[in-house]
């Protein structure tokens, strides 16, 4: 069976999330991925030692719900509704990538030479997503929430710390790209 691969264009997508924040507003509810982490620990028994995981993580479930529906609706489309696993990159991207020590860039989803299991393997790799993970977990402690939390419910309810967290998100992906991530590759 030939599925369609584009995206829903912004017509129907648009409305369709400003549909879900109406309703997560309606039940006094915030949307955000890394409250899960913290429901998590809390459901692990982290309650016990850390205050900041004491609280009553059954009013959560739905969240927890939400992000395993987001990982099986992941693996449905990437394995089963999409004809091709390329990204279709401008030729300057390629060329830029290229010089970075990325070959055949756009022929799958994610790098191998920085996400393939052969890096995953490595002293550098595990360094990466340590480091990334620690960086990850103390940017949205210390910002609030993440990225969807803040960009998504933050901005449209008008949360002026959304916004100055959206822009810091904003900034630091671009000295990520163009000074970070040229050392480090």
């Amino acid at each position: 069976m030939e599925f369609i691969s584009q995206p829903w264009p912004w017509y129907v997508a648009g409305p369709l999330i400003a549909l879900v924040m109406i309703l997560l507003t309606l039940f006094s509810k915030s949307f955000g991925l890394s409250a899960n982490l913290r429901t998590l620990c809390s459901i692990g028994g982290a309650g016990k030692h850390v205050e900041f995981f004491n609280f009553d993580w059954k009013s959560q479930t739905w969240n927890l719900v939400f992000i395993a529906g987001a990982i099986i609706g992941g693996y449905i489309a990437a394995n089963f509704l999409t004809t091709s696993t390329s990204v279709a990159l401008s030729a300057p991207t390629v060329a830029s990538l290229a010089e970075l020590g990325i070959e055949n860039a756009g022929t799958t989803f994610l790098p191998n030479e920085i996400f393939g299991v052969d890096v995953l393997g490595s002293i550098g790799g595990i360094a990466y997503l340590v480091v990334g993970g620690l960086l990850i977990g103390f940017g949205s402690r210390y910002a609030g929430g993440c990225t969807s939390g803040h960009a998504i419910t933050g901005l449209s309810t008008l949360q002026l710390p959304s916004l100055i967290a959206v822009i810091g998100f904003f900034i630091g992906g671009l000295i990520m790209t163009f000074f970070i991530l040229p050392f480090i590759l």
